[in-house]
This record gives structure tokens, sequence and C-alpha cells, in this order.
């Protein structure tokens, strides 16, 4: 088995740092697209009440059900605003992580050049010593042959 080197250890580090970052950015995703989702719930159902006052309206309604009616739409709307400012957190987060996980993949992808690199030297460094042993092999071969 080939010895370890710090580059494998390295580049064993930045995978694990690499993989830990994309499930906290899958994770952040998820959280802002439920968010959104959630957004978009709130916005329908505010667009359902809003219909339901109007047709009530033309139908005629009593000042109480009217006043629950602008109450309840009120209500929506400041839970809208709220969750508006959560989606914002939502998505700076994501944009957040996406950020540390790009730079963790640089990371990762940088130390993996180096250890390349380092093996293509070794292996230059081996095939080189190879040929002087044939080279010196060989002409050992041939002053004997003399």
């Amino acid at each position: 088995m080939a010895k370890q080197t710090v580059l494998d250890t390295l580049l064993e580090l930045a995978q694990r740092d690499t993989d830990d970052a994309a499930k906290r950015l899958g994770v952040a995703l998820k959280a802002a697209e439920e968010t959104e989702q959630k957004l978009q719930m709130l916005l329908g159902y505010l667009e359902d009440y809003a219909q339901k006052l109007d047709a009530a309206q033309r139908n005629g309604i009593t000042p109480m059900a009217y006043a629950n009616f602008i109450a309840f739409i009120g209500k929506l709307e400041h839970a809208i605003m709220g969750q508006r400012e959560i989606v914002k957190h939502a998505h700076h987060r994501s944009a957040v992580e996406k950020g540390l996980w790009q730079a963790s993949e640089r990371k990762r992808v940088s130390y993996r050049t180096l250890n390349e690199r380092a093996a293509a030297e070794a292996l230059r460094l081996e095939n080189k010593r190879d040929q002087k042993q044939m080279d010196e092999h060989a002409a050992r071969q041939a002053y004997y042959k003399r």
C-alpha cells in the first residue's frame, strides 16, 4: 500500500470540509425553498380573503363581518411581512453557505492538483531511476561480453 503523504491527508480533510459544506448548503437551500412556499401560501390566503371580502361587499355585509374581514386581512398582511423577512434571511444564509462551499471546493481542487503533480513528479523520478538502472545493467552486460 502506498505511503500516506501530507498532501493525501490535506486532500482528505478538504474533501470532508467540502462534503460538510455541501450538506449545510443543501439544508440552507431547502429551508429557503420552504420559506418561499410558505410565503406563497400566505399570499394565496390573502388573495382568497380579498376576493371573499369583495364578494361579501357586493352581496351585502354587516359592519361586524366587514371589521372581521379587515382585521383578518391585516393579520395576514402582517404575517406576510414577517415571512418576507424570513425569506430574505433564508436566501442570505443560502448565499453564505454557497460561498463557503465554493471556497471549500476550490481548496479541495487545489490540494488534488498539488497531489496529482506530486504523484506525477514521483513517477517521473521513479522512471528516471529505473532507466538509469537499466542503462547501468546494459552497460555491465556489454562490458562482460567483451
